[in-house]
């Protein structure tokens, strides 16, 4: 009797740490890892983090081209759009004052926390109720994030629960041919 409860309690406690979400975090040198389809090619690309206390810098590496992208405060704090820059054009390019990359604003968060809804790029993104059905993962790991669908056309992205780096881990069916997959997080 004591090895059938003893084994219950095991199994329910293995449940319950199964089924825990992860929240993945940026700090300094964080190394985002994605696969890119980008216009029918398939390309890997990197995104290492450095963060000031007055920017966001992504070191990104995708296929030989390397360019820091700048995030400035006001962008990660107020951004309404996002760039799909796919830094060839610099080494260095300095997102304007309404703009994150790889990941939508803390304003835009919080509105979608609290009225289930964002706006970016002038599209309106819902909060979509059956998440549950489709979790993202990485290496096993369900991510916690939130499941939203653009509603002028098909995209759907899946925004990690973090509330000061609300990151795009996942971006499908987006009319401009550029979907992302996040595969990997080094810290």
């Amino acid at each position: 009797m004591k090895n059938s409860i003893l084994t219950i309690v095991l199994c329910f406690l293995f449940q319950m740490v199964a089924g825990q979400s992860f929240v993945p975090t940026i700090k300094n040198n964080t190394a985002l890892h994605y696969v890119c389809k980008l216009h029918g090619q398939t390309r890997t690309l990197t995104l290492t983090a450095k963060i000031t206390a007055d920017k966001l810098v992504l070191d990104l590496d995708t296929k030989g081209v390397k360019s820091n992208i700048i995030i400035a405060q006001e962008g990660l704090k107020n951004g309404n759009a996002l760039s799909f820059n796919q830094g060839e054009t610099s080494d260095v390019i300095v997102l304007k004052p309404t703009e994150t990359f790889f990941m939508i604003s803390q304003s835009a968060y919080q509105d979608l926390l609290k009225n289930n809804k964002f706006v970016c790029n002038n599209t309106t993104y819902v909060l979509d109720k059956n998440a549950d059905k489709k979790p993202f993962t990485i290496d096993g790991k369900t991510i916690d994030a939130l499941h939203v669908l653009a509603q002028i056309d098909e995209t759907e992205m899946w925004i990690v629960k973090n509330p000061d780096f609300p990151l795009i881990c996942k971006m499908t069916k987006n009319p401009l041919g550029i979907n992302f997959t996040l595969v990997k997080i080094v810290d």
